[in-house]
């Protein structure tokens, strides 16, 4: 009872039927080749080698494809049934049937992975993660499938495989999972290319392994009112033909066959019964042109009574897929609904052939054959990706130019720039063109990326910059442990680098790993300050939750922040700790550092600094911030220079960094001259001394800076061959202090040179 194009073909006259003299040669020349490999082979299911590829190239033979595909489909069998003949496609059939095989391969994996997608879900959470993972499934075979005639071999596949197992009457989990797959994946894009023979095919044997007993109760049904049903569609194609003749129209009138899963589905979608069917009874009308198809149509229903409500013109709007053809249901004289299909002879080619009868290839060869298989797979990927919904739709009615911009839009929005590949367990994973093992780790889990140290891709090691490609399966190695934690091994900076994480999503994962270690970094910087600050004072006893409300934060870790990135002074903190004096605050030190402060006889405003006491002449509302690389203090020559996002940078006249700035971009210059802070400033200026290396050099010069009260904030020293290399960082409130000191450890015992730097 199910319609199949036909049984498995093994005559070379069927498989050469509609080729060239020369194609003929080269298809017979690919059945000699495999014969002696395949006989008394079988393939993976089971069915005879020989037998199966004859089977699929037939099909594809009735479905009028090109001599490249029909070879393919003798070819691909091999690299399973003898890997090493299969090494001789290159030398014997040329790279592009090779190639051609090769991606018919890939494609054949999708067997195995979609095994993983169709495990039963519970919950609603889990059904709607497992439908989502279908339709990534889908959009993975539109991305693998690089050539459309890649797809027909896969469809012709599969229905031969299922042919086998109803002839065979095999039944077990095997085939049921097997049917499942060809409903859920390729039916559906059997649909969408308009091949319609083997979509419904496919359907009726899936539906077969699937619901064996409603199958077998249609199946039923249709053969007990076989002999009546015939008779009847007899009678009236014979009195239409006569009406026809009459009004001097030719056509072919000829009864339609019956497909049990769409019997089926308008029984459940409808809630009706058996005998309500419309189509049950049914019977097609075909002519040369669409004007003699709407005469047809008057005839008909001048003959019989139409059911307006049942009336669909898919002539004047045809379908998303290109279906075009009249269809109305009529009352017969013994009161029963009778079916009637109304097309041309190029529409029922399309709607028995669909997409492959029009897609030729290399007829014309050279560049034609390019510029045509690029709108080809244009038009396959707006019908694959109107799967579920006939977004195609959208477009009708549209002019050319507009339909060719959407399809455009659709092209560039779904061919480029998404990849699909998977992981151990078959689960199907999209990613943005050129994503590498990193993204793929990152898009599984934070924590899978952060302990990410190394990829495997179709069970080889490569490179973590390694471009991922369609249909790969992808392991990644992590570090021990079951989570990473700051200050572990994580993340490296080069991920950060071009070529090594494409998706935006990566980075910005990478890059808050290192922000977190900054700040964890920058958070012990401080709190190793403050506790040292607070051992110099005696004041090791402090309750530091009062000490940070007292300054003005939230929380001592605030503080250290603050006090970490040179954002908040030490000396304030020592005001702090002893009573009876005044306490700088964070919220106060804040507002100075943006206060407006009027300069007398002088309509611009300045902005004070309140750490530099630095006045921005002729600027309202810019901050400033001494720059690192010179450290001025006063009275030091300084000028200012515009950052982007932190305000105006002071630098010393002299800075060898401000000069290649200036000449960069001389219009970011700005004037600046020393304030006059109400509040006391200091500056913190970096002093270089060299000196003989003795016991008790560092207690000599520490008791300089003591009793100068300079206060020295850093320290660091190095000693080869006798000669000790100091460094410190001081805070002084001017100059002439600074030279002060200085003048005072040129006396020291052994020191040879000191310096500002």
């Amino acid at each position: 009872m199910v319609s199949s194009i036909a049984a498995p073909l093994a005559t070379l006259d069927q498989l050469t039927a509609g080729l060239s003299d020369e194609d003929v040669a080269r298809v017979t020349d690919a059945v000699a080749f495999v014969t002696p490999v395949y006989t008394g082979r079988v393939v993976p299911t089971g069915q005879d080698a020989l037998a199966f590829s004859l089977g699929v190239a037939g099909t594809l033979a009735l479905l009028n494809t090109d001599a490249d595909t029909r070879i393919v489909a003798l070819l691909f069998e091999l690299p399973i049934v003898e890997p090493k003949i299969a090494e001789q496609i290159e030398s014997h059939f040329g790279k592009e049937i090779s190639d051609f095989v090769g991606d018919v391969r890939q494609l054949m994996r999708l067997h195995e992975l979609t095994f993983g997608q169709q495990e039963v879900a519970r919950g609603k959470n889990a059904a709607q993660q497992a439908a989502a993972q279908l339709e990534t499934l889908r959009k993975m075979l539109l991305a693998m499938a690089s050539d459309m005639r890649v797809v027909l071999v896969r469809l012709a596949s599969r229905a031969n495989t299922l042919r086998y197992f109803a002839e065979q009457r095999v039944e077990d989990a095997r085939t049921e999972r097997y049917a499942r797959e060809t409903m859920d994946l390729y039916a559906p894009l059997a649909n969408r290319l308009g091949v319609w023979q083997l979509k419904w095919e496919l359907e009726d044997l899936a539906f077969r392994f699937l619901e064996p007993a409603a199958y077998k109760r249609i199946a039923r049904m249709l053969e007990e009112k076989r002999i009546e049903r015939q008779g009847f569609v007899e009678s009236a194609i014979a009195r239409l033909q006569s009406e026809l003749a009459a009004a001097g129209i030719k056509a072919e009138v000829f009864g339609r066959p019956k497909h049990i899963y769409s019997i089926w589905n308008k029984m459940r979608g409808k809630s009706i019964d058996f005998s309500e069917l419309y189509d049950v009874r049914a019977f097609r009308v075909i002519v040369d042109d669409v004007k003699t198809c709407y005469a047809v149509l008057g005839i008909v229903h001048d003959h019989w009574t139409p059911i307006p409500q049942e009336f669909d013109d898919y002539i004047a709007r045809p379908k998303g897929n290109g279906y075009q053809s009249l269809h109305t249901v009529v009352m017969a004289e013994d009161d029963r609904p009778l079916e009637i299909q109304i097309r041309t002879h190029a529409m029922h080619h399309f709607a028995e052939y669909g997409v492959a009868a029009h897609w030729r290839y290399k007829e014309s060869g050279g560049s034609n054959f390019a510029a045509q298989k690029y709108d080809e797979k244009i038009a396959w990927l707006r019908q694959l990706l109107a799967w579920k919904s006939d977004v195609a739709d959208s477009v009708v009615g549209h002019d050319d130019d507009e339909r060719r911009e959407w399809v455009d839009k659709l092209k560039s929005a779904t061919l480029d720039d998404r990849i699909y590949v998977l992981t151990p367990q078959a689960r199907v994973i999209e990613l943005p063109s050129g994503a590498t093992p990193i993204d793929f780790a990152y898009h599984l889990h934070s924590d899978v990326g952060h302990r990410c140290r190394g990829a495997r891709v179709d069970g080889a090691m490569v490179p973590l910059n390694t471009a991922l490609k369609n249909g790969q399966t992808v392991e990644i190695i992590t570090a021990r442990g079951s989570s990473v934690v700051l200050g572990a091994a994580g993340p490296s900076r080069d991920w950060l680098s071009p070529g090594y994480a494409v998706s935006a999503r990566t980075r910005a994962k990478v890059r808050a790993w290192f922000n977190a270690i900054d700040q964890e970094e920058t958070l012990a910087t401080g709190r190793g300050m403050i506790e040292k600050t607070l051992q110099r004072e005696g004041k090791t006893a402090v309750n530091l939750e009062e000490l940070s409300h007292k300054l003005g934060f939230q929380k001592p870790d605030d503080l250290y922040l603050a006090v970490g990135k040179d954002q908040f002074s030490l000396r304030q903190v020592e005001q702090a700790l002893h009573a009876g004096e005044p306490v700088k605050t964070a919220q106060k030190q804040s507002h100075a550092e943006h206060a407006v402060v009027p300069k007398k006889n002088s309509a611009s405003s300045v902005v004070k600094g309140a750490k530099s006491g630095v006045l921005v002449v002729g600027t309202d509302g810019l901050m400033t911030q001494l720059a690192k690389c010179c450290k001025p203090a006063p009275p030091d020559p300084i000028v200012g220079f515009i950052t982007r996002g932190k305000g105006v940078s002071i630098h010393r006249a002299s800075c060898k960094n401000f000069v290649e700035m200036q000449a960069q971009t001389p219009e970011r210059v700005i004037q600046t001259n020393w304030g006059r802070p109400e509040l006391e400033t200091v500056y913190p200026v970096d002093i270089f001394v060299l000196a003989g290396d003795r016991q008790g050099l560092l207690r000599d010069i520490s008791e300089v800076f003591l009793r100068e009260k300079i206060n020295v904030v850093g320290v660091s020293t190095q000693s080869a061959k006798g000669q000790a290399r100091m460094a410190f960082t001081a805070e002084i409130g001017s100059t002439a202090q600074l030279q002060k000191a200085l003048s005072v450890i040129r006396e020291v015992d052994g020191v040879t040179e000191v310096r500002r730097n």
